[in-house]
């Protein structure tokens, strides 16, 4: 790296950090942001809790870190804000997609808030873990972390001594993962900063109507993967109140009328898709390649309580052999594309790179706090190492950032990051 490369990295990362600053509030907190997020990008062999970051940045003391973390009262609510005011700046575009996934942070003990043992897809296994809920903002020009929010177990929120013993606000209550996705949407569509309406995710998420419902009520586009089993109406049916036959009381819940076809899972519609329905789209290109998968679309019926639900569409998604077929459920208008659902469904690939790196790059898995205040401390922070690095990638040549980039493809701007910001 050459001093005219440092120079850019160093330059870059000073008006970054003065992008963020004000909200920081006293110029002590505000040097610790500022260091705290260096020493996330450039403390690359240990684990980046506290003390190692101190380490890494001259001029300031473990201790101090972990006070900014634990016990300082900047909102990270918001950074946030901020945050998503700079990425829109940089990749919001009219038709960007929103897509929600979830990550779990292993943790041993009972104090760290919201532990408790549940799946954990980092071990593969249910443990001892924290679980977040993330959104991902994704256009032609990019994607970036925009938001997360810590999930807290029924076994938390029905704990006021241990809540409060953690720092959560007493107006915090019971949510579902899919309920902090919609608060993050709901907090990202009222900020107006990130343009575009439609949202994608897992099977965990789509697999909840009232998920469903709420998005379809409040204007959102979704393209969510439900599991096989969903049970939709592949075609039309008819359903009405029996008649009363004079004896009892009188019938009030609608039933399929006699002869009409019950519903089917979506696996069993899938197996009866003619072959000539299915089409080859390239939906990403790859580290290892175009990621090209057999795709095919049809009109079906959601079944609520066995009965006909709402019209939408349902995407059906292979590998180019028929293997590992994936479902998913949408209510985009009528005349939406094959091109355009598949395009949005495949688009999970981004919250997962982005996960990864922020993992990788900027600690996000790597803290050692045990209150709410300082996990969300934390996280903002590494969304914010990682938004600097999308920064570097944007300005250091990449100027369209491909919307396909590799999960690994920011390295090469970290590693310059790295020996810049270490240095100064």
């Amino acid at each position: 790296m050459n001093r005219t490369d440092f120079e850019r990295v160093a330059d870059a990362f000073a008006d970054f950090h003065r992008e963020f600053a004000p909200l920081f509030g006293r110029p002590e907190a505000i040097d610790h942001a500022e260091q705290y997020v260096r020493g996330l990008l450039v403390q690359q062999t240990d684990r980046r809790n506290a003390e190692n970051v101190s380490e890494a940045i001259e001029g300031v003391a473990p201790r101090a870190l972990q006070r900014f973390l634990s016990d300082s009262p900047w909102r990270s609510e918001r950074v946030i804000d901020r945050l998503q005011r700079y990425i829109a700046q940089r990749l919001s575009c009219p038709d960007g997609i929103f897509v929600i996934d979830g990550s779990e942070f292993p943790k041993q003990g009972k104090k760290s808030v919201g532990v408790t043992r549940q799946y954990c897809g980092r071990l593969g296994k249910v443990a001892n873990c924290q679980a977040g809920v993330f959104l991902t903002y994704v256009s032609e020009r990019g994607h970036a972390l925009v938001d997360a929010r810590l999930y807290l177990p029924a076994v938390w929120t029905e704990d006021a001594e241990r809540c409060r013993a953690a720092g959560v606000p007493e107006s915090v209550s019971y949510e579902s993962k899919a309920d902090l996705a919609l608060a993050s949407l709901r907090q990202a569509r009222k900020a107006r900063y990130l343009k575009g309406r439609w949202v994608t995710a897992d099977e965990d998420y789509g697999k909840v109507p009232t998920f469903r419902d709420a998005l379809d009520a409040e204007g959102w586009w979704y393209v969510l993967e439900v599991p096989y089993v969903t049970p939709v109406f592949s075609r039309r049916v008819k359903a009405e109140v029996p008649a009363w036959c004079g004896r009892g009381p009188k019938p009030s819940r609608p039933r399929l009328v006699e002869g009409e076809p019950g519903a089917q899972s979506v696996q069993q519609v899938a197996q009866v898709v003619a072959a000539a329905a299915w089409r080859v789209l390239t939906v990403a290109e790859g580290a290892q390649g175009p990621r090209s998968y057999e795709f095919a679309l049809q009109r079906v019926w959601e079944c609520r309580d066995d009965l006909p639900g709402r019209e939408c569409w349902l995407l059906l998604r292979r590998n180019l052999d028929g293997s590992e077929l994936k479902c998913y459920l949408s209510n985009a208008p009528v005349e939406s594309l094959l091109s355009r659902l598949a395009h949005v469904g495949s688009m999970r690939w981004c919250i997962e790179t982005d996960l990864q790196t922020s993992k990788g790059e900027c600690g996000l898995d790597e803290y050692e706090v045990r209150s709410w205040q300082g996990w969300h401390h934390h996280i903002v922070l590494a969304m914010l190492a990682a938004a600097f690095l999308l920064t570097l990638r944007l300005d250091w040549g990449e100027k369209d950032a491909p919307d396909h980039a590799a999960s690994d493809q920011s390295r090469a701007a970290c590693s310059a990051a790295a020996a810049g910001l270490d240095s100064r």
